[in-house]
């Protein structure tokens, strides 16, 4: 109970990525607007779909969640580290990094899980357009949304419980800008083997078994658009498609790059750089892909626009 007792009174030291040299004030200046850019894109993208009736589908209702995690995931880590950077104030309690661990893994996972369900929702739109009511109606999507919602939570509470387990006696710096479990475990004082395992397993489920359904379901989906009659059911199959793999390519390459190679191989600098990318930089681009490339949501967002500017005119 010693070792249990100490632990819940830890401070922990996030060393973070970025110290006071002039390039690195340039990159947190940087960070700074991608997180402003990433906030503002998700809450719109959030919004415009409510608001807007025509965009109330199953497409768009899965991709209001995928900005909701986007912008929910943002703000765990990075006002953080945005507070400690300006402040000085680098210590982070045993209950603010459980926190951070659960809502950082919890959305990682529920963001997995949702992708595939994306997938699955554009290889029956493409491939099985008379049944798309059927198959995808909106009691069924709302079923696998909070069941994506629900299976990253359960994730998260596996990777917290486990992790605050362990005493940690050595040195309380980690080497990163939040609370990440790999950043965390070289500070305990027991074998942490067992949970690296667990972990390992947790990424197996969160990241391969989503990717498998997303390669059967855009196999299938390009199959089906090579075989189209139409130039134009090609290009808009294909324009809607392509900007979700991209939005999958970003994701799971950077989370299986961070997650599925051996602990040996990582070291604290490439852990940031790579952390950082999925966890501010795509959050950002997310909706940028999605909004570029997609007229639905590029009317919608004209159209609540042309409505606050009429609102104000009206005051």
């Amino acid at each position: 109970m010693v070792w249990r007792n100490q632990t819940l009174n830890l401070d922990f030291i996030l060393l973070g990525i970025f110290d006071y040299r002039p390039t690195h004030i340039f990159l947190f200046s940087l960070v700074l607007g991608i997180f402003t850019v990433a906030f503002m894109g998700n809450t719109l993208m959030v919004l415009l779909i409510y608001l807007d009736t025509q965009l109330h589908t199953p497409m768009y209702l899965l991709l209001s969640q995928l900005s909701l995690m986007d912008l929910m995931l943002i703000s765990t880590t990075v006002p953080k580290m945005a507070f400690s950077y300006l402040s000085g104030r680098k210590s982070i309690s045993l209950a603010g990094c459980g926190i951070q661990i659960f809502f950082y893994v919890s959305l990682l996972g529920a963001e997995c899980f949702l992708l595939a369900v994306m997938a699955y929702d554009r290889y029956v739109a493409v491939c099985h357009p008379l049944r798309y009511t059927i198959l995808m109606n909106q009691k069924r999507c709302v079923f696998m949304t909070v069941a994506s919602w629900i299976l990253g939570s359960l994730d998260g509470i596996i990777v917290l419980v486990a992790a605050l387990s362990f005493p940690y006696c050595s040195s309380l710096e980690i080497h990163h800008f939040f609370c990440d479990v790999a950043a965390l475990l070289p500070l305990s004082c027991t074998d942490t083997s067992a949970f690296e395992n667990l972990l390992f397993i947790c990424c197996v489920v969160m990241l391969v078994l989503p990717v498998s359904v997303i390669i059967g379901s855009y196999s299938r989906v390009l199959q089906a658009v090579i075989s189209m009659d139409s130039k134009e059911s090609r290009r808009k199959a294909f324009t809607i498609c392509s900007s979700h793999l991209s939005v999958v390519g970003l994701y799971y390459g950077a989370a299986m790059f961070m997650y599925m190679r051996p602990a040996s191989n990582h070291t604290p600098d490439q852990d940031k750089v790579v952390s950082a990318f999925y966890t501010i930089l795509t959050p950002m681009l997310n909706p940028l892909i999605y909004s570029l490339r997609n007229k639905e949501v590029s009317k919608g967002f004209q159209k609540l626009l042309k409505r606050k500017i009429n609102f104000i005119q009206h005051l």
